[in-house]
């Protein structure tokens, strides 16, 4: 019998960086690693207005049109919708050793740290609370405010890794997919994944 796979909870969420979380489904699934994918009714709109990506609005299409874009094995992605409360993701005894949030609204970074649980990503962040596993958000909005400051603080203390997408420019960017392949390889790299999207600093880069 083969070893499980890894399995990493994705959240889209809709801040503007849609891109940033496609990307980041995309790498996970070459990786080999399993993936539960939840997309806000939000994010939907930012993919269809940011990217040229024409998702389907329901969950089980969204399954079938990701899988299909990204050669996902068969079983490797997971969709559900914001009340599919019968999936893994609602409980602490899922298998994802992992959840990122990405991009992260600055809407559900308030939800998560009162603890709200209105809709399935935000009980999904939630469960990785309770049971003490890595919850990452790539948070994606500026300025903020003392309110978003104060929630990352909150979060940041009981150990939520907090993301904001700010691309860095010392490998030298040439085009618009070198600043989105900057901030998922450092994603990647916090869930210790292996990732050569860019040179890690005083490397040379490998593509």
């Amino acid at each position: 019998m083969s070893a499980p796979r890894d399995t990493i909870t994705l959240a889209i969420t809709g801040a503007s960086g849609a891109q940033y979380g496609l990307r980041l489904l995309q790498c996970l699934l070459a990786a080999d690693v399993s993936v539960n994918l939840m997309v806000s009714a939000p994010a939907q709109v930012v993919i269809a207005t940011e990217t040229d990506v024409a998702l389907p609005g329901r969950a089980e299409e969204q399954q079938a049109f990701l899988a299909e874009r990204y050669q996902a094995r068969n079983g490797q992605l997971q969709v559900f919708g914001r009340d599919h409360w019968m999936s893994p993701v609602a409980s602490g005894s899922n298998t994802a050793r992992a959840m990122v949030v990405c991009p992260c609204s600055s809407a559900t970074l308030s939800a998560i740290a009162v603890g709200a649980s209105r809709d399935l990503i935000e009980r999904a962040a939630d469960v990785m609370l309770k049971e003490q596993r890595s919850l990452i958000l790539v948070h994606r909005e500026m300025p903020v405010s003392a309110i978003h400051l104060e929630n990352m603080l909150k979060l940041a203390r009981l150990g939520v890794t907090i993301m904001p997408a700010s691309p860095g420019f010392y490998h030298r960017p040439q085009n618009l997919d070198q600043l989105i392949d900057f901030v998922v390889a450092r994603v990647l790299d916090q869930l210790g994944i292996a990732q050569t999207l860019i040179a890690r600093w005083g490397e040379e880069a490998t593509s």
